[in-house]
């Protein structure tokens, strides 16, 4: 063979993959996010996934989405993909980076995410679009210049033998 082949993996493809691979390490039994943040030449600086904080057992802590007292629940202990993405990061600043997320960031992590200089967002699922969370969530990244887009599935296969 004398040319490159052209069935490579585009970047997009290649990092929400990572973001894709991070959320099956997620133990939440309903919802896996996972996240990826990149810089502007490509390499990958963190990743995430939505969990509960280092210390607070899996075991102990609530999974529950719904019931009567709120504590009992997960929301008061998950910490989502895209802020522990950010949480996890140790180089630095993350200044024009570009963040893949399975899901679209609620407010909390917008709010995060326009923090730490975060330029871009790519997203897969915006399945809460309509949610007050979300947005208020578009309404920052506007405000503050935050670029978002849809990722779009190639729909290639993609095998991991593991």
């Amino acid at each position: 063979m004398t040319e490159k082949r052209a069935d490579y993996l585009t970047w997009d493809e290649y990092f929400m993959g990572v973001a894709f691979l991070s959320a099956k390490r997620s133990k939440d039994p309903n919802t896996q996010v996972g996240a990826c943040i990149v810089s502007g030449d490509n390499k990958i600086l963190s990743m995430g996934y939505n969990g509960f904080p280092k210390g607070c057992s899996d075991d102990e802590f609530p999974w529950a989405r719904e019931g009567d007292d709120p504590t009992q629940t997960k929301y008061f202990y998950s910490t989502h993909g895209e802020m522990n993405a950010i949480l996890n990061y140790r180089g630095g600043s993350l200044e024009g980076a570009k963040l893949y997320v399975s899901l679209f960031p609620c407010n909390e992590c917008a709010k995060a995410i326009i923090q730490a200089g975060i330029r871009t967002v790519v997203y897969d699922s915006d399945k809460y679009a309509n949610t007050p969370s979300v947005i208020a969530s578009k309404r920052m990244f506007d405000a503050a210049g935050v670029r978002y887009y849809k990722y779009t599935r190639s729909n290639r296969e993609m095998k991991l033998i593991l």
